[in-house]
């Protein structure tokens, strides 16, 4: 059946029509469309039969008509335009409408059988679309989004369909924007695709948006790990300046968890297939433990008792410290022949219990500590990339660099360019030399020659915050900061920056500053 022009899409009036069903007009009237600069587009009558589900159409699930629809299309047919682009072998893609469009086609099948006459759907044929995969799978997303909320598993796949689709920045930006989406949700939107459907419905119900679901998705075998990013969101919510601090803690403390136990199921592995025993760290009581570590045995004659040399020991065994690295043991050095070294140190006596609860809390607290500087350098990044600098910051780094402090000169003595060119964000100008030739004078002239009229304070103020994150590098750092560390921590906070709990802790314990006396000794810090 051919296809025929009814109007374009403009206002229309109809006179009484023929048709009970109105759907064929007596006749009709056309207005002049305005000129919008915008193609317009029009409005044909097809045969529904040939009509396909478009390959870009956004929905994937719920896309069977209902008994209601039905009903409503066998006694009126379709009212509203369904939009289509036309396929080489002659069949139209419906990427809006597919649901009216199979209603009609169910409601066609029944009239001919009853030998009624069949309708036409009407449809507005996008001819502008074709080869234009992108714009099609977007602009079904937002139909389909806007006529009745999706299922949110499309939603998520629709917007990850875009993500893979080849198109331009400028293309992705205007879908962003009509989607009403950050760019960093298009790329994020794969991750997030592989929650499962209650994980999604839930982060959704939330106010997760797409980043924030695939970070869960990086998470979320981690028993809770849903949980704590919710009331790490709503504590981000409940704050009057927003932001993601929260929400970045606690990511990165449950994804330090993950790391640690695959670190320690890698290492557990390792030492199952070199058929290495894993001693225990406790014994029954009664039970005596007769393992002592290589570092305090030696041979026969005297000599220091190496992995290497003990690997082919009956006893020969590990234990694993807090970061999974292997501790290597001999399981009874008397039976099997080894003596204890001039100034072995005494085996441990069993801690009391607070002094294993003052371990734990100092474990913890390093761990803690080691995780708060990776979200405390992702805020430096963006603060040394970012357009402006505070006054505030700029006068900070002028103190630091003023004053003098021992850690900043022990900062330039290390000549370290990746940590500052990492902050700025261009590449590291030593990362192609030898060890040999990596003290080398200048390796910033060429940036300062190119950006030092706008950057300049940037480039400041990366040296001066790399110095002081090497002055905390320790795990143990946080148990007693100088005061131009706690100072730093303080800047920081000021600055936007939302401390953890180990970094509060450390700062509180370290804080208020010292007097202006103290402050203006050079050699303070």
């Amino acid at each position: 059946m051919t296809s025929t022009v009814t109007s374009k899409v403009t206002k229309k009036t109809r006179t009484p029509s023929t048709d009970p069903a109105g759907d064929t007009p007596a006749t009709t009237s056309e207005s002049s469309p305005p000129d919008t600069g915008e193609p317009q587009h029009l409005i044909v009558r097809l045969d529904p039969s040939l009509i396909v589900r478009d390959g870009h159409n956004a929905r994937t699930t719920d896309t069977e008509p209902d008994e209601k629809l039905i009903a409503s299309v066998k006694e009126l047919g379709v009212q509203d335009a369904i939009s289509v682009r036309p396929a080489p072998d002659g069949t139209y893609g419906a990427f809006k409408g597919w649901r009216r469009a199979q209603a009609l086609q169910i409601a066609n099948a029944t009239a001919e059988a009853e030998g009624r006459p069949v309708r036409q759907v009407p449809a507005i044929v996008r001819d502008d679309l074709v080869g234009r995969d992108a714009m099609t799978h977007m602009l079904s997303l937002i139909e389909n989004d806007h006529r009745e909320p999706m299922n949110q598993r499309d939603r998520v796949q629709a917007i990850e369909a875009l993500a893979l689709v080849e198109m331009s920045e400028a293309e992705r930006d205007q879908m962003a924007r009509a989607l009403k989406i950050k760019r960093a949700e298009i790329r994020a939107a794969r991750q997030a695709a592989r929650l499962d459907e209650e994980a999604l419905r839930r982060a959704a119900l939330q106010g997760f948006d797409l980043v924030q679901m695939a970070e869960l998705a990086e998470v979320e075998a981690l028993h809770g790990a849903a949980q704590t990013l919710e009331e790490a969101k709503a504590k981000d919510d409940a704050e009057s300046e927003g932001g993601r601090g929260h929400w970045d803690h606690a990511l990165a403390r449950l994804k330090q968890t993950k790391a640690d136990i695959q670190a320690r199921e890698k290492a557990l592995k390792e030492l199952e297939e070199a058929g290495i025993p894993l001693l225990r760290d406790h014994f029954p009581w009664g039970t005596k433990d007769t393992s002592r570590p290589l570092t305090d045995l030696c041979t026969q004659l005297g000599m220091p008792l190496t992995v290497d040399k003990h690997v082919h020991c009956g006893g020969h065994s590990a234990r694993l410290d807090e970061e999974s690295r292997p501790i290597w043991f001999c399981s009874d050095p008397a039976q099997y022949g080894h003596k204890l070294r001039p100034h072995a140190q005494k085996p441990k006596q069993s801690m009391s219990l607070e002094e294993k609860e003052a371990r734990q809390r100092t474990i913890a607290g390093n761990k803690a500590w080691k995780t708060a500087r990776t979200v405390r350098e992702e805020f430096l990044r963006k603060r040394c990339q970012g357009r402006s600098l505070s006054e505030a910051a700029r006068l900070f780094a002028l103190r630091v660099v003023m004053n003098s402090p021992y850690l900043w000169a022990k900062w330039c003595e290390r000549q370290d360019t990746e940590t500052v060119a990492r902050y700025l964000g261009v590449p590291d100008p030593k990362a192609d030399l030898a060890a040999s030739s990596r003290r080398i004078g200048g390796p910033f002239d060429e940036l300062v020659e190119r950006h030092g009229k706008t950057k300049g304070w940037h480039q400041v103020y990366a040296q001066v915050v790399a110095a002081l994150e090497y002055s905390l590098r320790e795990p143990k750092a946080w148990q007693s900061l100088n005061r131009q560390q706690a100072a730093y921590l303080a800047h920081l906070r000021d600055e936007g920056y939302r401390l953890s709990d180990i970094e509060d802790l450390a700062l509180s314990q370290s804080w208020p500053p010292p007097s202006s006396e103290d402050a203006a000794d050079p050699q303070a810090a």
